[in-house]
């Protein structure tokens, strides 16, 4: 009997179906989502940049000669725009951002980019620019020497640029001076942006928030925003409740999603993304102009003249048409295996995903940049 109840145990095992097991992708907290109000802020000014080899603005630009005669007036030197010819100086616009919670006192990277006609701000320094806000306040001075990653020569009508020269950083180049308002700790609740619009993702949030503090405290607002109100033990704390709640796990859904760019024929694909029962069928035509140069020439002693003309000939080719079966389920990653055998070039490749799109067989977003 014991032997007949094993027997059966390994039949049943043999004929036993094997479930494939869902693969999970799990992340933190803060790779999914950011609190609403931490954010930096764009800060922006205009100055100018001194020292440079002969490669700043020329005598055209009149806004840069202008600065300069204003920034002279400042130093108790008065001289009139029109009589300064300067090649060593460049304007500039100068940026930054303001990071959340930035104090006075810190340093901040600045990008300096040239406005006018210069040719490289290599070798340059950056005099004292205010950066300002959207509010047309001050929250930064940036001042210094700058770092090009390239250069620009040029002799006897021949010139050589690497890079972008007209655009260099100030690395800690800025000093900050006004700080944002503003207490975190006082906040009664707060609010998480997902990264991406999702249903499942906000309730998996929602969830494993709830889990975490062992009671409903978060809700969803839609498929970005969840809603967190502060537990009272937490009160004047929030800055502790964000620290422990950053690190918790959240079960992520990916979206079959694929990514063309048309200006460069480059397709981003995800290999589980499955297309529908399809036949493709693609050929091109291919249409060549040449033109070959004929002179004739007159006799000698004649009175004839040489005559130049053109000989154009236009040739058509049609390649003989590619087809392919494509059985429902196959992944988007073995149907482009498919296509590179059969020779598509990345663009047609494009146009091919296009259409499936429309006929309705791929399963994914198509996404066009």
């Amino acid at each position: 009997m014991r032997l007949l109840l094993m027997c059966l145990a390994a039949l049943t095992l043999m004929g036993a179906e094997i479930v494939p097991v869902e693969k999970k992708i799990e992340s933190k907290l803060r790779d999914v989502a950011h609190l609403q109000g931490v954010r930096g802020n764009q800060l922006m000014g205009f100055g100018m940049v001194v020292g440079l080899d002969g490669t700043g603005d020329k005598d055209q630009t009149k806004f840069t000669t202008q600065s300069l005669a204003n920034m002279l007036v400042r130093q108790g030197l008065t001289v009139a725009a029109a009589t300064i010819k300067v090649k060593n100086v460049a304007a500039v616009m100068v940026t930054a951002e303001l990071p959340a919670f930035g104090r006075s006192g810190s340093r901040l990277d600045v990008t300096v980019s040239s406005t006018g006609d210069a040719k490289s701000l290599a070798g340059g320094i950056l005099l004292m620019t205010p950066l300002q806000g959207p509010d047309g306040q001050t929250y930064a001075v940036a001042q210094g020497p700058l770092l090009v990653g390239g250069f620009s020569a040029s002799s006897g009508g021949n010139s050589v640029t690497k890079n972008h020269p007209t655009v260099g950083r100030v690395p800690d180049g800025a000093i900050i001076e006004r700080e944002v308002g503003g207490t975190f700790n006082a906040r009664g609740s707060l609010r998480y942006s997902l990264m991406e619009d999702d249903f499942t993702t906000a309730m998996r949030v929602v969830h494993a928030i709830n889990e975490e503090l062992g009671e409903k405290l978060a809700q969803p607002l839609d498929s970005r925003t969840v809603e967190l109100q502060i537990p009272k033990e937490y009160l004047g704390r929030a800055v502790e409740l964000v620290a422990r709640l950053e690190n918790l796990s959240v079960q992520l859904q990916p979206r079959a999603r694929v990514v063309v760019n048309e200006r460069t024929g480059t397709v981003i694909l995800g290999a589980e993304v499955r297309i529908g029962a399809v036949s493709i069928v693609q050929g091109g035509l291919s249409i060549v102009v040449s033109s070959k140069p004929l002179v004739s020439q007159p006799a000698p002693l004649s009175q004839g003249k040489t005559v130049t003309a053109a000989k154009k000939d236009v040739t058509a080719v049609e390649e003989k048409p590619k087809t392919i079966n494509v059985e429902p389920g196959v992944s988007v990653g073995k149907l482009a295996e498919m296509l590179n055998g059969m020779g598509v070039s990345p663009r047609d490749m494009v146009a091919i995903l296009q259409a499936i799109k429309e006929a309705g067989a791929l399963q994914a977003e198509l996404r066009i940049l």
